[in-house]
């Protein structure tokens, strides 16, 4: 486990405020979880598990935490989860829109949004994932090197606008072509080390960063609900080649395969056991020191828990983690994780 750096782990939470909509129950659930609106608001009509689970559910999460890459943190979680199909919804895999809005003490700023939209027979799935950061963040040395044992601040806006279009190749196996845009700019070092050259200073900093190009997925999805899943498989193949006339400032080529198993575990439960397996590397070219594989960086800021984000940083990354989620409460309202 993560020993040298669980103190400060413990300190990395999420307080969620008692606000909520409802929240999304899981198609295949052993037995069904209740969400807070049917606690507080108790009907006597008919039990309505399938309605419910055939028609939009909104969530909504007002919340606080902290974490040493931001420091205190306030947060709006929004998920939407929605059938495409209304002739035959339990055919068709979960479509959702989420976002995550998010202020820190550091002065921080994140707007993302992410889409998973199916179409009807799971023919195609169009996938977005849209973000705006305002983004100090610490950086650190270069692959084995220490560096800035401590880090330094680096201060930069960013935009980043994915998307691609997968389309049904055999069951439960997608491919399809998009195109990524990366652009970063206002980066500018905040109180480097005094007569010390950084990793980021020797690798090369510049103002401004693009990066631009055409992207292939292929993906293999047997999850039923993605947003809450308790079985199955995903993996995926993400590759990207920046090109420079399409307005990329280098060319460079880099690829992501991510693979996650889901297990019911005991195997008549709702508790999961979760591996995720995530590998980033860089096949060519000179990608830009912040847009390097790093700890913290995928896609939803989720890797290497309990570290920094950014400690680790290279032109390749192999991460494994296993996590372990369990109900607290038998309806399914509380519940906890523990990962390694």
């Amino acid at each position: 486990m993560q020993i040298d750096c669980l103190p400060k782990a413990f300190f990395s939470f999420v307080v969620i405020l008692i606000v909520s909509l409802s929240t999304v129950l899981s198609q295949d659930s052993i037995h069904r979880s209740k969400d807070l609106r049917e606690i507080l608001f108790r009907s006597s009509k008919k039990d309505t598990a399938q309605v419910q689970s055939l028609s939009p559910n909104l969530s909504i999460l007002p919340a606080a935490g902290y974490a040493m890459h931001t420091g205190w943190a306030g947060m709006l979680t929004a998920n939407l989860a929605f059938h495409t199909d209304k002739q035959s919804p339990l055919q068709q895999n979960l479509s959702s829109v989420a976002t995550n809005i998010t202020y820190t003490a550091f002065k921080q700023v994140l707007l993302p949004l992410q889409a998973s939209i199916w179409t009807s027979k799971n023919k195609f799935n169009l996938q977005f994932d849209y973000r705006f950061i305002k983004y100090p963040s610490k950086v650190f040395g270069l692959e084995d090197d220490a560096g800035v044992p401590n880090g330094y601040f680096v201060k930069y806006d960013g935009l980043k606008l994915h998307q691609t279009v997968l389309h049904s190749v055999a069951k439960n196996v997608y491919a399809g072509l998009g195109v990524y845009i990366d652009a970063l700019w206002n980066i500018h070092e905040v109180d480097p080390p005094a007569n010390f050259k950084t990793a980021f200073q020797q690798y090369g900093i510049t103002e401004k960063i693009r990066a631009i190009g055409p992207a292939f997925k292929f993906v293999y999805d047997s999850r039923v609900n993605a947003i809450n899943p308790r079985n199955g498989v995903l993996a995926s193949m993400a590759y990207r080649n920046n090109m420079k006339w399409m307005g990329s400032d280098d060319h460079w080529q880099g690829v992501q395969f991510d693979i996650r198993k889901y297990i019911p575990f005991p195997k008549n439960s709702n508790n999961v056991l979760a591996f995720w397996n995530l590998n980033w590397f860089t096949l060519s070219g000179k990608p830009p020191f912040l847009m390097l594989p790093s700890t913290g960086w995928d896609d939803n800021y989720n890797s290497a828990r309990g570290y920094i984000q950014g400690r680790f940083r290279g032109r390749n990354m192999i991460y494994l983690e296993s996590e372990y989620r369990f109900q607290i409460t038998n309806n399914g309202l509380l519940g906890g994780t523990v990962f390694t």
